[in-house]
């Protein structure tokens, strides 16, 4: 199901992208560091849930916290006339590789415990065909 969503969404995105304006210059580093910022909470919403610790509103806040603050920092930034909005790209790419990596080690040791129990049943099998 979740499988039949995310195809859906991938074809609807290209299809939006296709046909939608362009984003002008001055506004895509907006864009771009908002985009980072809900990614780093999303694989955060991934991880948590993964730890049997996911909460709703923490997720909600946090998706758009994240994004306005980084939005903020962006727009003070260019006030500055200093690049600030990189302090947040490198925190969030940060913790958005940290919670990957969480996200890939759970599913490995799963799917390597899962072929273990396969490898062990099949020879259990096998030891109840030479007793025969």
């Amino acid at each position: 199901m979740i499988f039949i969503a995310i195809l859906i969404g991938c074809i609807l995105g290209a299809i939006l992208g296709m046909n939608a304006p362009m984003i002008s210059y001055t506004y895509s580093s907006y864009l771009a560091i908002a985009i980072i910022a809900a990614l780093d909470s999303v694989f955060g919403g991934i991880t948590s849930v993964i730890k049997k610790n996911f909460d709703l509103k923490i997720f909600i806040t946090g998706f758009f916290g994240n994004a306005i603050l980084s939005i903020l920092l962006t727009i003070l930034g260019e006030k500055l006339n200093v690049d600030i909005y990189l302090a947040a790209i490198v925190v969030f790419v940060g913790r958005m590789f940290t919670n990957l990596a969480i996200i890939r080690r759970y599913y490995v040791d799963k799917w390597s415990t899962k072929i273990q129990e396969v490898k062990k049943q099949e020879n259990v099998e096998e030891k109840v065909e030479e007793n025969k």
